[in-house]
């Protein structure tokens, strides 16, 4: 996983906040469902692609009273989802993951160690039992019992910027 975690202290080139982003919370959410996923501490992969490459899938199961929301969505539909790495470590606005060159700003990089620990994942639905309000996703990268914060589906029209081509 990017970043340094409390077991390990931080890497080289880290800079902490000096304060915990949990005090400076003026925002409410509602989970709406969690991801039930194989992965637990020390055994998910480090993002989606590593997580589809295990093959691997996993599902989202809604609260009661979300059900409905699901209403126009199939399978084989790409969703984005919104959840939250509950957790994960808060307090890094520089970190130094394995995987770069040298130290790099939090929103630079789609690592878990974020101040609002909110992170997204476009997905494809495998299966939907829509009435039970379970989606079965192709793959996530997070721990089971993850909160879910929403579902949109993924537009190309809207979500592929104009013009943008993917790096070789």
């Amino acid at each position: 996983m990017p970043g340094s975690s409390a077991e390990d202290g931080p890497r080289e080139g880290e800079v902490a906040l000096g304060f915990d982003p949990r005090s400076r919370a003026d925002a409410s959410l509602c989970v709406i469902g969690h991801i039930r996923s194989p992965w637990a501490k020390g055994t998910a992969p480090r993002n989606l692609r590593a997580a589809r490459e295990t093959g691997r899938s996993a599902r989202i199961e809604l609260l009661p009273g979300f059900a409905p929301g699901l209403a126009g969505l199939g399978v084989g539909q790409a969703i984005q989802v919104l959840y939250w790495v509950d957790r994960g470590q808060r307090d890094l606005i520089v970190q130094s993951p394995r995987h770069t060159d040298g130290p790099r700003g939090v929103f630079a990089l789609r690592s878990p160690v974020r101040p609002n620990p909110i992170a997204l994942g476009t997905v494809v639905i495998t299966s939907l039992d829509a009435e039970a309000g379970i989606i079965g996703i192709d793959a996530t990268d997070a721990f089971d019992g993850t909160p879910v914060l929403d579902i949109k589906p993924w537009i190309s029209t809207v979500d592929v910027p104009p013009g943008w081509r993917p790096e070789p």
